[in-house]
């Protein structure tokens, strides 16, 4: 039988188009696992959508305070949907600090709900409030529902005889409940999920289970809530879907690019904020020959990859910014020995420690120069969270096929959100061939595949097939260490070529929307689903604008100069201080302007139109 219930007919029901909402609160407040729910009831039932978590920077930030806020917004509509929303239509904020870092993103006359309970003198002075906001008119511009969500939740599972503090923490639930009533939809899933995660702890599964269900009915039974919002399934197309975060479909990537290519995945990995849901998502697949081992740093975990890939593995290891700067030296060892090496570096605000849980896109010189000495490695960027999936495969592709390390650079943004995603079947999938030498016979370890450069992979221990590994410098086709001048510039280039001769693999840039014109935008990562908005919305105006989005950033598409040059201006967003424009600039000798954002924050759709405007005007 369906939780919902019927409405009251008095009750109006809108159809709008889309939504967006943000739930906010103490980072104890639950409110990444509540838009998770939300956001996993609403894919069910069939609404596009784009998600952007926001965690705070600091692990135990005082309960109440600024830094500690938690937030979570969900952006869902019956049509496309290419980012997490500009501004909110829906903001639950659960203390005084949650409405105060969140009320500027809500729209004029937007919902607004608080947590009466939590606006005491207290409670305000955390939030270095000196009024009440629920009280001096600052909030007369939206549709305010102060609701006693602590005491409601207390009233409703006082009879399963907690202690107050467990039932204060099932009150995201009755505000989950809240917004299930507000915009029509079925408890049943979150109920399912209920029954799953505390399915040890029968006590916990009906304090959840009635705090949700108060907060449907609340909104029922109160007069405040006289309007309730639908938003049809959008149209997209057959097949099967899921709702899925880059770190996930990174993993899983990784793990389908390990059996098309039959050898197994070792992941070196060290913790780190936000890359370390690969190695935690990895550890589930250990009936797919995946080896996850966490390392004592992030030397030990890349050199450990490297071994393991040395042994017929394909070795993988995954940090953030300062992780990088650990595994620099091995990166070079990963160049010099040409083993294939996969490296995920999830970008988060730096330097040093900088924002750890916060978005920015600064790594790309790191990943591009930031060796000693020459050496070049194939550098690509997923541009959403689903596509973290493909860029997975494809660089395991690279990877095992010129025996080069490879970077991938996603971020904090792509790792954390979330989609709908299609699921690809099998046959969808590169082949990824593999070629073990075993052939003593005339063997030389720097012998070069003639199409590739690529040398030979022989496992250890293959009669007649030894061979010298390591840093020092190797005679060109013999692998004997060898210092000479020619021989050295002989093999710097050889590994050089061999990074270029990938372009042959990367398909040529395609530009989206107008093929040539007024302007042209270049983006990569994560910056896709902004600047697709804005460039849908200003074409519309009768711009001609083109987009071209990279995911191949080393080496570029070789088509690329040729559609630089058919616009009459070149525009290049970044979440940095203008790293691919420099690239752009220096190698095509083309006059691109960055538009740059360092906040940690991803760019908002309005952004990009506005500096459209700005250069075409």
């Amino acid at each position: 039988m369906s939780t919902t219930a019927i409405r009251p007919p008095q009750r109006k029901r809108e159809v709008i188009e889309q939504a967006v909402i943000r739930f906010a609160g103490d980072s104890g407040d639950g409110m990444q696992i509540t838009g998770s729910q939300f956001t996993n009831t609403v894919a069910l039932y069939g609404n596009d959508l784009a998600t952007f978590p926001d965690y705070p920077a600091e692990i135990r930030a005082p309960a109440g305070t600024l830094p500690g806020v938690s937030g979570f917004q969900v952006h869902f509509s019956s049509s496309d949907v290419y980012t997490p929303g500009d501004s909110v239509d829906v903001l639950i904020a659960m203390n005084p600090a949650a409405l105060k870092m969140n009320l500027a993103d809500l729209k004029p006359n937007g919902i607004l709900i608080v947590n009466l309970d939590d606006f005491g003198e207290t409670d305000l002075r955390k939030a270095q409030m000196t009024v009440n906001p629920l009280e001096d008119h600052s909030l007369d511009g939206y549709r305010l529902f102060p609701v006693e969500l602590t005491k409601l939740t207390r009233a409703a599972l006082k009879e399963l005889g907690l202690d107050n503090k467990s039932v204060d923490r099932c009150k995201n639930f009755f505000a989950l409940g809240m917004c299930y009533w507000l915009y029509n939809r079925s408890m049943e899933t979150t109920l399912r999920w209920i029954e799953s995660k505390f399915k040890s702890k029968p006590t916990i599964v009906n304090a959840n289970r009635m705090a949700m269900q108060a907060g449907y009915s609340y909104c029922e039974a109160t007069e405040a809530f006289q309007i309730s919002y639908e938003i049809p399934p959008a149209k997209l197309s057959p097949g099967v879907y899921r709702n899925i975060s880059g770190n996930v479909a990174l993993a899983m990537g990784l793990v389908a690019a390990s059996v098309k290519a039959g050898i197994p995945i070792f992941l070196g990995s060290y913790p780190i904020t936000p890359a370390s849901d690969i190695l935690h998502e990895l550890s589930n697949y250990k009936d797919f020959g995946v080896i996850t081992f966490q390392a004592e740093d992030e030397i030990a975990a890349i050199t450990s990859a490297i071994g393991a890939s040395y042994a017929g593995a394909l070795g993988v290891t995954t940090t953030s910014g300062p992780g990088m700067a650990l595994k620099t030296e091995a990166l070079g060892l990963a160049v010099a020995v040409e083993l294939p090496l996969v490296v995920c570096n999830i970008q988060r605000g730096g330097p040093s420690t900088g924002l750890p849980t916060k978005t920015e896109q600064a790594d790309l010189l790191q990943a591009l120069y930031g060796r000693n000495s020459e050496a070049p490695i194939p550098v690509l960027a997923p541009s959403s969270s689903g596509d973290c999936f493909w860029i997975a495969v494809e660089a395991c592709r690279i990877a095992i096929k010129y025996m080069v390390p490879v970077i991938i650079l996603s971020d904090g943004y792509l790792a954390n959100g979330a989609e709908p995603w299609p699921v690809p079947s099998v046959e969808d999938l590169p082949e990824i061939p593999v070629h073990f030498e075993t052939n003593p016979e005339n063997f030389q370890p720097y012998r070069r595949n003639p199409e590739t450069l690529a040398r030979p992979w022989a496992i250890p221990g293959t009669p007649g097939l030894e061979h010298r590994i390591g840093g020092l410098e190797k005679q060109d086709v013999t692998g004997n260490i060898n210092y000479e001048p020619l021989n050295h510039e002989r093999m710097v280039r050889l590994r050089a070529e061999k990074v270029a001769a990938i372009v042959q693999d990367v398909p040529d840039a395609v530009a989206e929307g107008d093929d040539s014109g007024d302007l042209l935008i270049v983006g990569w990562g994560s910056t896709r689903g902004p600047i697709t908005a804005a460039l849908q919305t200003q074409r519309a105006k009768g711009h001609r604008i083109g987009h071209v989005h990279l995911r191949h950033l080393n080496p570029l598409p070789k088509n690329l100069g040729e559609i630089l040059g058919r616009y009459d201006k070149i525009l290049v967003p970044e979440m940095n201080m203008g790293q691919l424009v420099m690239v752009l600039r220096a190698k095509y000798l083309v006059d691109a302007q960055g538009y740059n954002k360092i906040q940690g924050k991803p760019f908002k759709q309005s952004e990009i139109e506005r500096k459209i405007d700005e250069l075409l005007d």
